[in-house]
């Protein structure tokens, strides 16, 4: 078997168990979710080896995502650092075995301690499972590793379980970019959330813009010239409108010949803008509230200065749109 036999065949294991791992989601998985929400206290994540460190990054995500959580190593806990847990606290036990004797001797203390403790594990019957108030079963069918010993597909199953959590709890919080922003204030992302959108923005004279008295060919063709999905309108300088491809594609849908057609009868009249000052992660929100993707920039008196496009936040190539070529 080639080396390129054998890493595909350990990719397809994996996806495949991450499959299987996402029919297994039920009510449990809910209402893990749902007590960690409710708790006013912390995320402790625990766990020994391999599942040790799917869990220092699980607990990294949760931090990033608005959920605050640390790694309680099982050994480190016996030795005094259990002292920093608290009867708020929800704890998340890894263990694929369910049997990591380091970590089920703790869970007498943490249940006395008056913490919910959810299971992650791949045997629901474990001693683990037992001892905890919720079980997320995480189990495979193989490992990719030939000879079945080294934790790989159940590795992996763990940390997408740990990354759906985290996005599930990004959803029940209501976490947007601004609050990423504030978690995030370095990188490149950061300083694109950091910026005014006039400081990322395609200016004016590098966007897709027509007049209004135009017909809808020329438009199509400026659409496609900048590939942006958009065409911003003016009149006398001033913002009359928007045509996206969303627009065209619904009058296609229609059947309606849209090259008979002239540009101020298919613009979008009074579209929303962000002005000049508006933050980079304030926009963002918007253009996610509104599933837009795209906005041009313009002030009260409908003077445009450019084009916002999502890709400029989120950085698809460069800081800033590059003239186009």
């Amino acid at each position: 078997m080639s080396v390129i036999t054998q890493i595909k065949k350990v990719l397809e294991i994996e996806a495949e168990e991450i499959i299987n791992l996402s029919k297994k989601i039920d009510s449990n998985f809910v209402d893990a979710v749902d007590v960690i929400y409710a708790s006013s206290g912390r995320v402790i994540i625990s766990g020994i080896g391999k599942s040790g460190l799917i869990g220092q990054k699980i607990a990294a995500t949760l931090n990033s995502t608005g959920t605050r959580a640390f790694f309680l190593h099982p050994v480190e806990a016996v030795h005094g650092d259990l002292g920093i847990v608290s009867a708020e606290d929800t704890v998340i036990a890894l263990s694929n075995s369910g049997e990591t004797w380091e970590l089920n001797n703790l869970l007498g203390t943490i249940k006395a301690i008056g913490c919910k403790i959810v299971a992650f594990t791949g045997n629901t019957a474990s001693t683990l499972a037992k001892n905890s108030n919720i079980i997320i079963d995480v189990s495979v069918t193989k490992e990719a590793c030939p000879m079945g010993l080294t934790p790989t597909a159940s590795t992996t199953a763990l940390l997408a379980a740990g990354d759906a959590l985290a996005v599930a709890l990004i959803n029940k919080k209501k976490f947007n970019s601004s609050d990423f922003k504030k978690n995030h204030p370095g990188g490149n992302l950061g300083q694109r959330l950091s910026a005014n959108v006039t400081d990322i923005m395609l200016p004016i004279s590098k966007s897709p813009v027509i007049s209004a008295n135009v017909n809808m060919k020329q438009a199509i063709e400026e659409i496609n010239k900048f590939g942006l999905g958009i065409v911003i309108i003016t009149e006398n300088n001033k913002l009359s409108g928007i045509i996206t491809d969303g627009d065209i594609r619904r009058l296609i849908s229609r059947r309606i010949n849209i090259l008979e057609l002239k540009v101020d009868e298919v613009m979008t009249k009074n579209p929303y803008t962000a002005a000049p000052d508006t933050p980079a992660y304030n926009a963002l929100n918007i253009m996610e509230e509104r599933q837009i993707m795209a906005v041009p920039i313009a002030d009260n008196n409908k003077k445009v200065y450019g084009l916002l496009h999502i890709h400029d936040i989120l950085g698809k190539g460069e800081f800033k749109f590059n003239e186009v070529r």
